[in-house]
């Protein structure tokens, strides 16, 4: 007697994604990889897989009646309407922990970059001009670090300031139990006490920006920022302008308001800057991979 495994009807990936990942899934039901076509293709499947790319919008999943899954490989879920999925009782997945620590290391590389001035230094070599002199930089040793956000990520980003000789203070709606570094409730009181300010919030998209123009004046003079969470964070433009008056010495932005990014901070020495990729190490996207695969079989059994 042959048992036959359950698997799923049709399982479509709108986006991009790593070959292995894709031969597992496989083993769950038919795969459509990135259709020309995603709304035509989504009429009789029961999974769809978005990355960060696909809006998965009320319009898309009214076009997919059979659609049980919606599954994002990833972190947030900004680009999912969760409501409009629960109004048509479509579950909605996701790999909060998968890419914790490459976002973790990315903060933590962007923090050495830009105090030791490696953009500048590379920049400069690459037409040929030998500028020891404007990159001398500073140690992150000893620099206190304010987190804003203390999940999954922020908890990693703290280990790893630490074993570099950091002071960690961290503002949080809840005080983690869990951890033993210093607690603000509030933003305000945080940022004068910081060195470089690293943010790791989730927040809804359309959620007013943590650091505002009041909230920018309000950090040390000299101080840098870090985001790799979200770009709706910081008010843009009194990010610009407090880096150019020299209020702060650098930001380092992984996310952006709109991607891809093509705004005036691009203008600037002394931003660095990255197309969204803090989660893009071989590594996370494996461990994205295989969490999803395992979620997706718990659905099929249960």
């Amino acid at each position: 007697m042959v048992i036959r495994m359950p698997s799923f009807s049709k399982i479509v990936i709108a986006d991009a994604m790593e070959p292995p990942v894709v031969e597992g899934l496989k083993a769950l039901g038919p795969v459509v990889l990135t259709p020309s076509s995603l709304k035509a293709e989504l009429a009789d499947a029961e999974v769809l897989i978005v990355r960060s790319a696909t809006k998965v919008t009320e319009e898309l999943v009214s076009a997919a009646p059979r659609l049980r899954i919606v599954a994002r490989a990833g972190v947030g879920l900004d680009n999912v309407d969760k409501a409009a999925c629960e109004k048509r009782h479509i579950e909605v997945l996701n790999t909060p922990g998968a890419s914790s620590n490459a976002v973790a290391e990315m903060a933590v590389g962007m923090m050495l970059a830009l105090m030791r001035n490696f953009g500048r230094a590379h920049a400069s070599m690459k037409v040929g001009v030998w500028d020891k002199k404007n990159c001398t930089g500073h140690e992150v040793s000893g620099k206190t670090l304010g987190l804003i956000g203390m999940g999954r990520i922020g908890r990693l980003v703290a280990a790893k300031a630490i074993s570099l000789g950091m002071r960690v203070v961290y503002s949080d709606p809840k005080k983690a139990s869990d951890v033993s570094y210093p607690h603000y409730q509030s933003v305000d009181e945080l940022l004068p006490l910081c060195d470089i300010v690293s943010l790791h919030a989730s927040l809804p998209a359309g959620s007013p920006p943590i650091l505002s123009a009041e909230r920018i004046s309000k950090m040390r003079k000299g101080s840098y920022v870090i985001n790799t969470a979200r770009g709706f964070l910081i008010d843009e433009a009194a990010l610009a302008s407090a880096l150019q008056s020299g209020h702060l010495a650098g930001a380092a932005l992984d996310v952006f308001p709109t991607e891809p990014y093509s705004g005036p901070l691009i203008k600037l020495d002394n931003v660095l800057l990255t197309p969204h990729i803090a989660a893009s190490t071989a590594e996370a996207q494996e461990r994205i991979g295989d969490d999803l695969i395992s979620q997706l079989k718990q659905k099929l059994t249960a």
